[in-house]
């Protein structure tokens, strides 16, 4: 199969509510940045052919949400296909097209505006199956907080330590331009703010969202023109796990450790604490940090707070993370271009050094139910 590199990421602002711009107006500059970055064009024979978005009908109001994007990606008349889950999916799907031979060079843009609706959890209430499951008022929140509840019983994490998490997500958005309307927080303001979803307090969750992000995705030939430093896609994994709660042990990584397990066997990779530099890990919740980095195999089950105060913090999420804000849909595409400026060299303030090897990781459904792992490196 045919190599695949990452040519060029572009970012948009994330912001708390873009109440003043429609979707096409976010992702145009966008598009603009990626096509004066590589180059390219839309011409039939030497530009892009295939594109990929990413969004979702019900954040966008509208069935079929990519019909409104399809002119603005430059979608009329060619291919253009949609990704409706964690923005990970994209690379996934982006990778596998230039994979297959189908095409040489693709395009992935993804959206999306949570401030619109009346309350993300509406939006995620209907995750749920309508006869047993939305009756009693599940969302992704209230998940959440079982499986929350569920971890602090196997792992004794503390207020502090869920606490010293957010303040350090919210430092590290301090240097990432993408995410500066954030104020930074003290340990006392986490823990003082009210309960979201026992045991989750507000600060604990990521904030409402809106924003975009886009890249390039290239076989090695059109990559290596294309771009002076390519980033090489060279392990893929995802896995669900079952639909209803009842069905699952929501305080184990099951999905997450066979994603994580097919991402690395294809990358060559057996030890990823010593192997891997650099951790982009979707946090939706502050106990979902140390949690995922256990299924990733960076520590023991209960263990992952220990693996963060003993250097790990240094390695993870030093774009701030979706605890800065990051829309639901595209929390794992954002990782994947965060991990990409970074082994670039181009992370500016958030720079980590001499970073060869990093992981991108999305997560979407309740309690973490499917999981998508990348690992990216340069030459």
């Amino acid at each position: 199969m045919k190599r695949v590199g990452i040519c060029a990421v572009a970012q948009g602002s994330f912001e708390r509510n873009t109440w003043y711009e429609r979707f096409q107006g976010m992702a145009l500059p966008v598009l603009e940045s990626l096509l004066a970055q590589t180059g390219l064009d839309f011409k039939e024979d030497t530009g892009i052919s295939v594109i990929v978005s990413c969004s979702d009908d019900v954040f966008d109001a509208r069935t079929i949400s990519d019909n409104g994007m399809t002119d603005v990606l430059g979608g009329h008349m060619r291919c253009e296909e949609k990704v409706a889950q964690d923005g990970i999916q994209a690379v996934y799907y982006a990778s596998s097209i230039i994979m297959s031979g189908y095409t040489d060079v693709v395009l992935v843009i993804g959206h999306s505006k949570e401030s619109q609706g009346k309350s993300r959890n509406m939006a995620t209430h209907l995750a749920f199956d309508p006869f047993y499951t939305r009756p009693v008022g599940l969302d992704f929140s209230a998940a959440a907080g079982l499986q929350a509840r569920a971890y602090a019983k196997l792992s004794g994490i503390s207020e502090e330590e869920l606490a010293e998490i957010v303040v350090r997500s919210r430092d590290n958005a301090k240097k990432n331009p993408h995410t500066q309307d954030l104020a930074p927080l003290t340990l006392e303001e986490v823990m003082a703010s009210p309960m979201l979803a026992d045991p989750i307090r507000e600060l604990h969750a990521y904030p409402v969202s809106d924003g975009v992000v886009g890249m390039i995705l290239a076989s090695e030939e059109r990559a290596k023109k294309l771009s002076k430093k390519p980033v090489w896609v060279t392990g893929l994994g995802n896995c669900m796990d079952g639909f209803f709660l009842g069905d699952r042990d929501i305080a184990d990584n099951f999905a997450l450790k066979k994603a994580a397990e097919r991402a690395y066997k294809r990358a060559g990779i057996s030890d990823p604490k010593r192997e891997i530099d650099l951790f982009e890990v979707c946090d939706h919740y502050a106990y979902q940090q140390p949690m995922w980095l256990e299924g990733l195999g960076l520590a023991e089950p209960g263990k992952g707070a220990r693996f963060l105060a003993q250097g790990g913090r240094e390695r993870v999420n030093l774009s701030g993370g979706m605890l800065a804000g990051n829309p639901l849909m595209l929390g794992g595409l954002v990782r994947a271009a965060e991990a990409a400026v970074q082994l670039a060299g181009e992370a500016g303030d958030r720079q980590a050094p001499g970073v060869k090897t990093a992981l991108a990781h999305g997560v979407m459904g309740a309690a973490g139910q499917f999981h998508g792992v990348a690992v990216l490196s340069r030459d």
